[in-house]
C-alpha cells in the first residue's frame, strides 16, 4: 500500500468515527397527549384516596409524559361519576396517586346514561411540572375494562 493510499484511509476511517461519535443520541418517541374533556359542574377537590368505589368496571394503565413517553410516578388521578341511579354522590369518588411507573387500578360501577349525558367516567390527573389534565372515559354497553394510559403535557 502506498503513503498516499495509508493518508487516505487513515482520514476516511478518523471522518467515519467522528461522524458515529458526534451522531445524536436516539430521541425517545412521543406519547399523543391525552384528549381534554370537560370538567363538569360536579368535581369536588380532596375526596378520599381509595382505590375502589364500587365493581363491575375495571379501569387501569399508566401517566405518562408527552415528551419521551416517561411514567410519572406519584401522580394525582382524581375520579367521579355516578351511582347506579345516574345520581352524582361521594362514594363514587376517589383520588389515586400512581405507583413507581406510574401504573394505577381504579376499579367502580360501570356508569349508566343519565338525561343528557352518555355513560361515562370523569378524570383530572395532575403531576409536578405538567399542565393539569382533564378528561371523560366512555366506556362501551357491556364493558367491563378500560385500559387507559392518560399522557400529560409538559408545563
Amino acid at each position: 500500500m502506498t503513503a498516499a493510499c495509508s493518508i487516505v484511509r487513515g482520514t476516511l476511517l478518523a471522518v467515519a468515527v467522528a461522524v458515529t461519535c458526534a451522531a445524536p443520541a436516539i430521541a425517545q418517541p412521543a406519547c399523543a397527549p391525552t384528549r381534554p374533556d370537560m370538567l363538569g359542574p360536579f368535581y369536588v377537590p380532596g375526596t378520599p384516596e381509595r382505590e375502589r368505589t364500587g365493581q363491575g368496571l375495571v379501569v387501569t394503565g399508566a401517566v405518562r409524559s408527552a415528551g419521551g413517553c416517561a411514567p410519572l410516578p406519584g401522580a394525582r388521578i382524581e375520579w367521579w361519576s355516578v351511582n347506579p341511579k345516574g345520581e352524582y354522590d361521594d362514594a363514587h369518588r376517589a383520588t389515586q396517586v400512581a405507583g413507581t411507573e406510574g401504573r394505577y387500578r381504579y376499579e367502580t360501577d360501570v356508569p349508566v346514561v343519565y338525561p343528557g349525558r352518555p355513560p361515562h367516567l370523569h378524570v383530572r390527573v395532575t403531576a409536578p411540572g405538567h399542565r393539569v389534565l382533564v378528561t371523560q372515559l366512555y366506556p362501551r354497553p357491556g364493558q367491563t375494562a378500560i385500559d387507559a394510559d392518560f399522557v400529560l403535557v409538559r408545563d
